[in-house]
């Protein structure tokens, strides 16, 4: 009876210290999670105020900042118990040294990520067309794939590799784009009439940037009608805006002016009415 009761005086204290790590432990893993969120909100909204920081990057730097707290939170948890974190940390570097050869290629889609947040070919709010069919305004490039949403609101999600072996063309990175707009004139109309016409339209448009200047040249002869072209500059967000009025004015200005809209045509001539007109006899 004396012994049981000296194991019970001896158990006591090791369990009130077994039960102070735990809640120890307890405490530190959520106030460690707590504080991760916390400076991750708080890392996400100064950058988003920030004009130098490009909103490409915020993803990124806020999961960054957010799970660098939480491993230092969970060594700290395990150091509590007396874990050697040290050899923790050389079976965690075994580990993903494994994990890294059967992920190669979600390697590839960080390294790839890393890449394009270094030379930034793509921004937040940039409308990109790449070579592998897939085109839209970019939302975020994220440590695995980067999302894109197309001009009907469907959302893309790509693999950072995909994006970054792909040739990009960006719509939106100059602050100005030319537009070309061919118009067909038919032969017999008057061409210069129409060139000034044209000029006049285009350069009274308000879209139409004054520098570098419009131009409304005879590009090409065709079967059936000669093309003018029309060759301005605008201001890339407003592109789509211009193109459409332009389109439409262009035509309706023509029309109003007594010239009809450049149909193909064809004149069949029979083998005898050729005859008749060169004044040979008529076959019979």
């Amino acid at each position: 009876m004396t012994l049981a009761m000296s194991d019970i005086t001896n158990l006591v204290p090791r369990l009130f210290d077994l039960g102070l790590n735990l809640l120890t432990a307890l405490l530190i893993l959520v106030l460690g999670w707590w504080i991760s969120a916390l400076l991750g909100k708080w890392v996400r909204r100064i950058a988003r105020r920030s004009t130098r920081v490009d909103p490409t990057i915020i993803p990124i730097f806020h999961s960054t900042v957010v799970w660098s707290i939480r491993i230092f939170t969970v060594v700290a948890v395990l150091a509590r118990f007396g874990v050697q974190t040290a050899s923790i940390i050389a079976v965690l570097g075994a580990a993903g040294l494994a994990v890294g050869l059967a992920l190669q290629g979600t390697l590839q889609n960080i390294a790839a990520g890393i890449m394009l947040l270094l030379l930034r070919p793509v921004r937040a709010g940039e409308f990109v067309s790449l070579s592998s069919g897939s085109n839209g305004t970019v939302e975020e490039v994220g440590m695995f794939l980067t999302r894109l949403v197309q001009p009907d609101g469907i959302h893309i999600s790509l693999p950072n590799s995909t994006v970054w072996n792909a040739t990009i063309t960006n719509f939106s990175r100059n602050p100005t784009r030319r537009f070309d707009l061919p118009v067909g004139i038919r032969y017999g109309d008057d061409l210069e009439q129409a060139i000034a016409l044209l000029t006049k339209l285009v350069n009274e448009h308000p879209l139409a940037l004054k520098d570098p200047a419009p131009e409304v040249r005879v590009f090409e002869y065709l079967d059936n009608v000669v093309t003018v072209n029309i060759r301005s500059w605008v201001e890339s967000p407003r592109y789509w805006e211009y193109r459409w009025d332009l389109l439409r004015q262009a035509r309706l200005l023509l029309d109003q002016n007594g010239y009809q809209p450049p149909v193909p045509v064809r004149v069949v001539t029979a083998p005898g009415e050729a005859a008749a007109k060169e004044g040979a006899p008529r076959l019979p």
